[in-house]
């Protein structure tokens, strides 16, 4: 319970600082550090998130940068393929799912070190305006890829809706952010509705711990998200991503070749 208060603690500062993030941990400290097997840990995970993000979204500020269109368009997209990524998951045993989480985790580390902060998407208008008729199909189709990594590894795909986000639409921070917020809860609750019917028995006790606290630590992070400086918190966070990518890859890796 102790841990998971804990580990619910890095989700929420996560989520509520970058608005991305929180599953990409979550799912590697309830295998490793509460000791959940896989199965379980993803359902628990998505509603860690899920959590996490509606303390996120706490704040008038935030809900009012929220771009609605792209976002509700973003996270529909991503529906069917919650469903596929769960289906293929279900064909792979468990240490080669982690083994590729890790790897997707060196990815989001990577791109997040070398990540700016330029808005230049085809989606932006010259007075700073978003044009939605433009984001619309660019959205729909980063949302089914989003979509399947969310049924596949159980993450809400935050680390990759903020810079499609950002850098192929061409939202400005506040509004990449907070429109991620809303596009990580669909894809979170359809995840955890594509799960309910293969995860095993949800551990109440560490999943209200868990996503308690997350949620408290989101809204609290949100509040003091505008006052730091973004690429110092992002890079911050990478650091956290690769360390735990790796400790990740070296256990997985270790099981394979005990089976072998």
């Amino acid at each position: 319970m102790l841990l998971a208060a804990v580990f619910g603690a890095v989700i929420g500062l996560s989520v509520g600082m970058l608005g991305a993030g929180g599953s990409i941990l979550a799912v590697p400290a309830l295998v490793y550090g509460v000791g959940q097997p896989l199965s379980t840990a993803i359902p628990t995970a998505l509603v860690v998130v899920a959590a996490s993000s509606i303390g996120g979204l706490s704040s008038r500020a935030r809900l009012r940068a929220v771009q609605w269109p792209v976002a509700l368009v973003f996270g529909a997209a991503g529906l069917p393929g919650t469903f596929a990524g769960t289906a293929l998951g279900r064909e792979f045993p468990q240490r080669w799912l982690l083994l590729a989480f890790a790897a997707l985790m060196v990815v989001v580390a990577v791109r997040m070190f070398t990540g700016n902060d330029e808005h230049t998407g085809a989606c932006r208008m010259p007075d700073g305006g978003i044009d939605h008729r433009r984001c619309l199909p660019r959205s729909a189709a980063a949302g089914a890829g989003v979509g399947v990594l969310t049924g596949l590894f159980g993450v809400g795909g935050g680390f990759v809706v903020v810079p499609a986000l950002s850098m192929l639409l061409g939202l400005a921070a506040p509004q990449a952010v907070a429109t991620s917020l809303v596009v990580v809860l669909i894809n979170a609750s359809s995840g955890l509705f594509a799960h309910l019917g293969t995860a095993g028995g949800l551990d109440v006790g560490v999943l209200i711990a868990f996503a308690g606290t997350a949620m408290l630590v989101s809204v609290a992070a949100g509040r003091f998200a505008a006052r730091l400086p973004a690429i110092a918190v992002r890079r911050a966070f990478a650091c956290v991503v690769l360390a735990v990518a790796l400790g990740v890859g070296i256990s997985s890796a270790l099981g394979l070749s005990t089976v072998g």
